[in-house]
């Protein structure tokens, strides 16, 4: 692959919020636009039903995301755009990779680490409530990243550690079975890495302290203006550090901007005003998507039939690198068998020394190829010790020692030397 491979995904649990934006469909959409990009991204349904069972959710969030990526400019005529649930290659890499991961490391996931420490905080069996779904969920993002060999994958901060591990998957399978997959990088906007929500916490659906991406112009002004603030009051210098407000702000905004604001802050801006120019800021640039956004939730139709022609496209990549992940693995026609054995056979079959002592107590050897042909046949030798140093001597130094041994072997002509010289040469090379 000339190209770097881009992939992200979005799990279809919810309405996508600023923090899915700046954190995965802005960057995205951007490198998409690179000539030496070629980008992958998925509607994550499978993840979804991890923690989501309602099945009308999951389907409007489907459309919801889908029609938030292409209303920010996804083309998906540039990319690959498809929803993961359509791509049938992915469950089973996911047990492929299943079965060369280490319980361990899954023991070390962020999530699942999370869900047993509350359980154990309240007396709980530590493992209550906590579905096989959530212990493999990072064996089904490592299979959503290698299945199409991404090199970057952009993700929060706190997401790093589901791209290490792919990383560790692609690692342990290759040394298995063969360099098949090409370990992961995360790929983060140390800005924007993690947006806070509404209280200061991360922005998560789970917190319910979003700020949906396409609120209306008075949703996301009334949204802006509940982000928990301090009590300083107006004309009190304020600190940008800890602030969710400022750090809002400053992924959208210029590096001249924040500055300016940063000053704000210093010479004591009341929090109204602030809000004000952060609800502002954040309009521009989301205004101009809006209305292609509620065009595209308008025609259902219209945005399932890009999602099925983008997973045509993903399968023409994914299903023939199935196919080979198959075999290496041992999932192989067995029609094919007596062919590889015979393959095996010609690779293994080398010419050979053979050594032997006759009936008059002396020790010969002689060379014979890969069907038994004599090649070379030696004189007799007091010992086997003798006959085994001449052997050594053509091995190491192949037909340039014939000369110096013709006492010891049998007349050698010029085509036989050609004809020994190749035999030598063939035991040389490795398995």
């Amino acid at each position: 692959m000339s190209s770097k491979r881009f992939l992200t995904g979005i799990t279809t649990s919810g309405t996508p919020h600023l923090g899915n934006y700046v954190g995965s469909i802005r960057p995205s959409v951007r490198a998409s636009l690179r000539p030496d990009v070629e980008s992958f991204y998925f509607l994550a349904d499978y993840h979804a039903l991890i923690k989501i069972d309602e099945p009308d959710r999951i389907q409007r969030s489907t459309l919801e995301i889908a029609a938030s990526w292409l209303a920010a400019g996804l083309d998906p005529a540039r990319v690959v755009f498809y929803r993961q649930s359509d791509v049938p290659e992915i469950p089973e890499l996911t047990w492929f990779l299943t079965c060369v991961t280490g319980k361990g490391i899954l023991n070390r996931a962020h999530a699942y680490k999370a869900a047993v420490d509350k359980n154990t905080s309240t007396g709980e069996d530590p493992d209550s409530d906590v579905s096989a779904g959530l212990f493999m969920y990072p064996v089904l993002m490592g299979a959503d990243i290698l299945m199409f060999n991404a090199h970057k994958v952009p993700v929060g901060r706190d997401q790093i550690q589901h791209i290490e591990m792919a990383h560790d998957m692609a690692h342990s399978f290759n040394y298995r079975y063969g360099e098949h997959f090409v370990p992961p990088e995360a790929e983060i906007e140390e800005s924007v890495a993690t947006l806070p929500g509404l209280d200061g916490r991360k922005m998560s659906k789970s917190y319910d302290n979003t700020i949906p991406l396409f609120a209306t112009r008075a949703e996301l002004k009334k949204l802006i203006n509940s982000i928990v603030t301090d009590s300083r009051a107006p004309g009190e210098a304020k600190s940008t550090e800890g602030s969710a407000l400022f750090q809002i702000f400053q992924a959208f905004a210029s590096a001249e901007e924040t500055a300016a604001l940063s000053q704000a802050y210093q010479d004591g801006i009341a929090w109204g005003d602030a809000k004000q120019v952060v609800f502002e800021r954040i309009d521009r640039e989301i205004a101009p998507m809006r209305d292609a956004y509620l065009a595209l939730m308008a025609d259902p139709a219209k945005i399932e039939a890009i999602l099925l022609a983008g997973a045509i496209k993903a399968r023409q990549i994914a299903t023939p690198f199935m196919s080979r992940l198959r075999h290496a693995v041992g999932l192989r026609d067995l029609r094919a068998q007596a062919q590889t054995q015979k393959v095996k056979a010609a690779k293994v079959a080398k010419p050979a020394f053979k050594q032997y002592r006759e009936k008059d107590g002396k020790f010969y050897f002689k060379l014979v190829d890969a069907e038994g042909k004599l090649l070379l046949q030696s004189l007799a030798f007091d010992s086997p010790k003798e006959a085994g140093q001449t052997i050594g001597l053509l091995q190491t130094q192949g037909a340039a020692a014939l000369p110096a041994l013709a006492n010891q072997l049998v007349t050698v002509s010029a085509l036989e030397a050609d004809t020994i010289s190749a035999a030598l040469t063939l035991m040389a090379e490795p398995d």
